[in-house]
């Protein structure tokens, strides 16, 4: 596995996510955000940078692949609801956005495919 980078992720964030990983017990789901969590140097919400995404951030990114651009909240698994423009935190792809700021790159996975190159390039914050 190639070397990670460290994240910034809120100190509230992890604090939740934690109690929800205990909540699922064994499951690669919460093993997952688990390891994400691990590389994670915690950072109270009202310091984060504006940049860095957190939970129910919404992220636009540009797939590298194709140029096309997108955009998505990170939320909760109960938060998902339809799923339209949410991606919940326990998608492995949901997992890999927390912490990353914008110009970070990560490799996305597809299902059945080839993963895909996004950029992270704009992240709004909730208020």
């Amino acid at each position: 596995m190639a070397d990670m980078p460290a994240i910034l992720v809120a100190e509230e964030d992890f604090n939740r996510l934690n109690t929800l990983i205990e909540k699922l017990g064994d499951s690669d789901a919460a093993d997952g955000l688990d390891d994400e969590l691990s590389r994670a140097t915690l950072v109270p919400l009202a310091e984060m940078p504006a940049h860095v995404v957190t939970m129910n951030s919404s992220v636009r990114f540009k797939n590298e692949d194709s140029g096309q651009e997108q955009e998505l909240t990170l939320v909760y698994p109960h938060e998902v609801g339809t799923g339209e423009g949410k991606i919940s935190i326990l998608a492995p792809a949901g997992s890999a956005l927390l912490g990353l700021s914008v110009g970070d790159s990560i490799e996305w996975p597809i299902r059945g495919r080839n993963n895909i190159h996004l950029k992270i390039i704009h992240v709004t914050r909730q208020g």
